[in-house]
Order: structure tokens, then C-alpha cells, then sequence
């Protein structure tokens, strides 16, 4: 069965970086848009950031210019590098495997993406 596995996070104070990163067993990366998310404590799960196998980027506007998202295929990894970190940040992330190689206007809805990791926290100290 298909394993989505994340990792990277930790406890950093503000302004400071982070790196994510995700890889999979039984899933070839190269052939679907990648996508990470993260939820808060008391809060829905929401649309961080996609990938397309296009290279095409998305990202909610509370990380533009901040976070970068890119895979590397010959490691079959996705990466999430967060930098100016923000107590808002804060939450647990998770990566997640589109159901296609699109990630399209609907990319941060979750119903797009079929499989899932465990999630990493973040924790971002002030």
C-alpha cells in the first residue's frame, strides 16, 4: 500500500526557517501534482501549496513570498522550504498526492488529493 511519509518540522522562533519534506512508498511522485497542508488546533485543514507536474506553483496568499514549494523526482521527494516564520504558521502540516498532475483553480480543496501523510508540526515560537 501506498505510504506518504513527512518530516522536518520542529520548534522554531519567529522569523526564522524550516524545511519540509515528504516522500512515498508504492507512489511514483513524477506523475501527480503534490500538494501540502496544514491545520491548526480548533481549525479547518487548509490548501498550504501545490505542485504540478508542470511545475506550476499555488499558494495561499498568507505564505507568498515566504514558503517555496519543489520536488526533486530522482528522490521522489516534495519539499516545503518555510522561511520568516510567523506564530501563525503554527500548526501540523501534511502532505498529500493529487489525483491527478494538475493542481488547477480548486488545488487547496481536499477531495483532489488521495492520499495523505501522517503530518510534521510546526511550531513557531514568538
Amino acid at each position: 500500500q501506498v505510504q506518504v511519509v513527512e518530516s522536518g518540522g520542529g520548534l522554531v522562533q519567529a522569523g526564522g526557517s524550516l524545511r519540509l519534506s515528504c516522500t512515498a512508498s508504492r507512489l511514483t511522485f513524477d506523475d501527480y501534482a503534490l500538494g501540502w497542508f496544514r491545520q491548526a488546533p480548533g481549525k479547518e485543514r487548509e490548501g498550504v501549496s501545490c505542485l504540478s507536474t508542470a511545475g506550476i506553483t499555488y499558494y495561499i496568499d498568507s505564505v507568498k513570498g515566504r514558503f517555496t514549494i519543489s520536488r526533486d523526482n530522482a528522490k521522489n521527494t516534495l519539499y516545503l522550504q518555510m522561511d520568516s516564520l510567523k506564530p501563525e504558521d503554527s500548526a501540523m502540516y501534511y502532505c498529500a498526492v493529487a489525483s491527478s498532475e494538475y493542481c488547477s483553480l480548486s488545488w487547496a480543496s481536499r477531495q483532489r488529493y488521495n492520499y495523505w501523510g501522517q503530518g510534521t508540526q510546526v511550531t513557531v515560537s514568538s
